[in-house]
């Protein structure tokens, strides 16, 4: 089974040579929990989600040497015990651009296996190949829009205590929108975008207050698969909805072209 590493020994921010032939010894599990210890997460965990990356250069040769492409998309279980640091995903699906296959299958079994071992948890694959490229479609994050309000901002660290709800207020649904969203990556320092979906039933959660608390992780060096744990973590204790949903969905520019993520965390057992 593969083993999780710290963040500091990642390839990430270091030159690497270009690996064309099948490694899965590049992929870079980390550790989920030492995140979680920070927000006193410990034992059964408080949400269930999963993480979705979406690769789009995928390639490997047919028998006969001809190059295949397809766009993958990878789920994996939120439970897991190591998130995949992303360099080394892209890293790894390069070193099967020269790499013989019999065919779709036979790579969807091979990502199965191996990021299945790097996750520490069953993963789910999926293919699209050329003939359905044409199917697939990107959209925004639906709900109200928190960045039309107009706020005055000086805090660039994520604060919790700027989170509330008006309990006095009767229950309401609600979907909030932000894509301002910005960390830092926990290894470069270099910065990573993002939007951000709060879907909750509950007493009114202050939009001001959200808003400042979500610019506030401006500044801040955590992986967004962390982020939006805390922000689901923060909101949950702070707010106390009766049912929270927050998805996250990679805004950077660099890695849209070659691979995207996005996190889902829900509350309890309610799917």
């Amino acid at each position: 089974m593969t083993t999780s590493n710290r963040p500091n020994a990642s390839p990430l921010g270091r030159p690497a040579s270009y690996q064309a032939e099948y490694d899965p010894a590049l992929l870079f599990p980390i550790a989920r929990q030492d995140k979680r210890d920070e927000l006193g997460i410990v034992g059964t965990l408080p949400f269930f989600g999963i993480d979705i990356w979406n690769a789009y250069e995928v390639s490997w040769l047919n028998l006969r040497g001809k190059p295949q492409i397809a766009i993958a998309t990878v789920t994996a279980p939120a439970d897991s015990p190591n998130i995949i640091e992303s360099k080394s995903f892209k890293l790894y699906l390069n070193s099967l651009n020269q790499t013989r296959l019999t065919g779709p299958d036979a790579l969807t079994e091979l990502l199965r296996a191996d990021l299945s071992a790097g996750f520490g948890a069953p993963v789910q694959i999926a293919l699209t190949l050329p003939g359905a490229f044409a199917n697939v479609q990107m959209g925004e994050l639906e709900g109200l829009l928190l960045d039309r309000l107009d706020i005055e901002v000086s805090d660039y660290t994520p604060n919790s205590a700027l989170l509330h709800a008006h309990q006095e207020e009767s229950a309401v649904e609600e979907t909030l929108v932000s894509h301002l969203l910005k960390s830092n990556c926990l290894v470069t320092g270099q910065p990573d975008w993002a939007s951000v979906q709060i879907r909750y039933i509950g007493a009114p959660i202050d939009q001001e207050g959200l808003l400042k608390y979500l610019i506030g992780f401006r500044n801040y060096n955590e992986f967004h698969e962390q982020c939006v744990e805390r922000i689901f973590i923060d909101i949950l204790r702070q707010c106390k909805p009766q049912k929270l949903r927050c998805t996250r969905a990679i805004r950077d520019a660099a890695d849209w072209i070659s691979i995207h993520g996005a996190a889902i965390l829900q509350l309890g057992n309610d799917r």
